[in-house]
């Protein structure tokens, strides 16, 4: 077992980011339970949406790695070892492993489904009867997060292979005849500006989070954040050595929310006034319930809790319905403001 030193060059520390709480949070609390189903951000260009993605990425914990494997397989999660490894571990093979950086993939906007998934090499395969395969960005993405700035332009059908892996967790390749799958459990944020076109409902439904972020118009607060970011650009180094100890403490919260999350519960009564919300705001189909279930435990489990409670709920909902509500181009009202205000009339302390 290694570690490996990560020299690459410094990323903004996530603890010294100005305001932006709502992103922050939908972040952090996808990195503790990824089933949660990712992240949408929408927001003013500017606000510093990359930075806070890349931030977040750079304060996870080192996660341990089968040594040359193709897809970062757990040494010991069945759920998420390649077909390759767990062969391995069957017939009883030692397998040698190292830590590694939680991987932070970009999707370029120009990505082909075969740079996006993989591909098999027919050739290789016909003539000498071996499965080659070259793997995609996803195979990359496994246990780490897959980052797609201006989601919203990027074609339907890539977006559509995107959130189908996320959602079950495998990438299947299939080309005449031949497949191969292998585990692409990871954290999908897509980020874009609202200026340059909507997402489909059908595809925005399928992120588990939307955070929307607005340029903040505080003089002062603007200032601070002009200020952090010289501070970084001139000396990076000193700037990450003064927020260290905050980056420490957030790592280890993250960490321990992790260990109790399995241990949260969420009383029969909330869960249905989680449904009655999602009734009352006529949301579609079940998956806003299911996302505010398990954001709601997340959130919980982040503030040393083992169950979850009203505010819990209120903090996470609008997170989790504001992107599944019917568009209605004679409404006035905003989105997380309606779901708010459901919230005040059904949820009482």
């Amino acid at each position: 077992m290694s570690i490996i030193q990560d020299k690459a060059r410094p990323v903004f520390p996530f603890t010294a980011i100005v305001g932006q709480e709502e992103m922050k949070l939908a972040l952090i609390l996808n990195v503790i339970d990824p089933k949660i189903g990712g992240v949408m951000i929408m927001g003013d260009r500017g606000t510093g949406k990359s930075t806070t993605i890349r931030a977040i990425a750079d304060l996870l914990p080192q996660i341990e790695v089968v040594e040359d494997d193709l897809f970062n397989s757990h040494p010991y999660d069945y759920e998420l070892m390649s077909d390759f490894v767990k062969n391995q571990v069957e017939n009883g093979k030692q397998l040698s492993t190292l830590f590694i950086n939680v991987p932070m993939v970009d999707l370029p906007l120009g990505a082909t489904e075969d740079r996006v998934c993989g591909t098999i090499d027919i050739e290789k395969a016909l003539s000498e009867g071996i499965k080659t395969f070259e793997p995609g960005l996803l195979a990359k993405a496994n246990r780490g997060i897959l980052y797609v700035d201006e989601v919203n332009l990027l074609d339907d059908h890539l977006v559509d292979v995107l959130l189908d892996a996320a959602a079950s967790g495998w990438n299947t390749v299939e080309r005449e005849g031949i497949s191969i799958r292998h585990p692409a459990r990871f954290v999908l944020v897509g980020s874009g500006n609202p200026e340059e076109g909507e997402l489909r409902p059908q595809l925005l439904d399928r992120f588990g989070m939307h955070a929307e972020i607005r340029t903040v118009k505080e003089p002062s607060l603007r200032v601070k954040i002009v200020e952090q970011r010289s501070k970084f650009d001139t000396n990076p180094y000193m700037c990450l050595k003064e927020f260290q100890e905050q980056q420490d403490k957030l790592k280890n919260s993250i960490i321990e929310a992790q260990k109790r999350l399995p241990d949260v519960t969420i009383d029969y009564d909330l869960r249905v006034k989680i449904s009655e919300i999602c009734g009352a705001l006529d949301v579609d189909g079940l998956r806003g319930d299911i996302v505010t279930n398990r954001a709601a435990k997340a959130f919980a489990a982040y503030n040393d809790k083992d169950q979850v409670d009203i505010g819990d709920i209120k903090t996470v909902i609008t997170l989790c319905l504001r992107h599944r509500l019917r568009k209605d181009p004679l409404e006035t009202i905003d989105s997380g403001n309606k779901v708010r205000q459901v919230v005040n009339n059904i949820l009482t302390e």
